[in-house]
């Protein structure tokens, strides 16, 4: 990068982040009034950004879609076991909900211009009927791919599955010692299956796990369907809590410089583990950051 294009990249980033300080003295109630910008410069990439509601597992799964709303963002990953309202605490949104509820929750999708993108992490194995029932309730629901971490035995008959119902299935790393925490491990997964198999990439529990995110995403080049895009202000350590995208170690805008280098279009659902009650002024800065890198990556491609 030269002179002029760092001063391009800083400049654009400062304008980016302009309106976020405010919000970061706000509260959820005030941060949702702020005009919300989304990620135009990402979504012209093809990078769908939303959030993983389990960002918000303090609060019901409307309340998380109305928190997405606020963000500008227009893209969710739901979790099995969600209160699914304030107004019904004991039903929860999951495969097993009542198909009489399907409709409702659509429609509050519809109304806040949220799309539910993805689903997980969800148990999937052996039992074809119980699998059945989470493509069943993902077809209906629109959901495009479940996140899961299945045993290796089992992805065969799960990829019979994802390409009849045309729908994906992405394998989530949890930390070390889960199965899948090691990139070459979902990758030796991933071979002969069809490409409706691949990677829920979670960067944050790379890092957890002492695995490099960048030379991960290198690793699995091809396999990655979509993301749990976390940032550390450490690495190595299990309990490092998230920071907001770029201001940590994960080295964002090199994973994001080397994703626009592969090609790759796809889900980052923002997973913030940290400020669980008031997430939103963190999330917001998430957004501007990412944003503002895909604007500069954008004008650099055109030079």
């Amino acid at each position: 990068m030269n002179v002029k294009q760092l001063f391009s990249w800083i400049t654009g980033a400062a304008l980016a982040l302009a309106t976020v300080p405010a919000a970061l003295a706000q509260d959820d109630a005030t941060a949702a009034t702020i005009t919300p910008k989304g990620t135009p410069a990402a979504e012209a990439l093809g990078w769908h950004v939303g959030c993983q509601a389990y960002t918000f597992n303090r609060f019901s799964f409307y309340e998380a879609i109305d928190k997405v709303k606020a963000l500008g963002l227009q893209y969710i990953e739901a979790y099995p076991g969600q209160t699914l309202s304030k107004d019904t605490p004991d039903v929860k949104f999951d495969h097993n909900m009542s198909p009489d509820l399907y409709p409702e929750v659509q429609a509050r999708l519809q109304a806040a211009g949220v799309k539910l993108m993805n689903y997980g992490v969800v148990g999937l194995g052996a039992d074809e009927a119980e699998n059945r029932k989470v493509f069943e309730f993902a077809k209906k629901m629109g959901i495009e791919t479940i996140v899961s971490e299945p045993e290796a035995a089992t992805l065969p008959a799960i990829d019979k599955l994802a390409q009849e119902y045309g729908i994906n299935v992405a394998l989530h790393n949890h930390p070390a010692p889960s199965k899948y925490w090691d990139p070459k491990t979902v990758l030796n997964a991933c071979n002969g299956l069809s490409n409706r198999i691949g990677s829920c990439a979670d960067t944050g529990h790379w890092m957890r796990s002492g695995v490099d995110p960048l030379e991960a995403v290198k690793m699995l080049e091809g396999r990655i369907i979509s993301f749990h895009l976390k940032d550390l202000g450490q690495f190595g350590v299990k309990e490092a809590h998230d920071v907001p995208w770029g201001t940590g170690l994960a080295n964002i805008r090199a994973i994001l410089t080397e994703l626009q280098r592969q090609g790759f279009k796809g889900v980052f659902s923002a997973e913030y583990e940290h400020n669980w009650d008031n997430s939103v002024p963190d999330l917001a800065l998430c957004v501007a950051n990412l944003d503002a890198i895909a604007a500069n990556l954008t004008e650099l491609q055109g030079k």
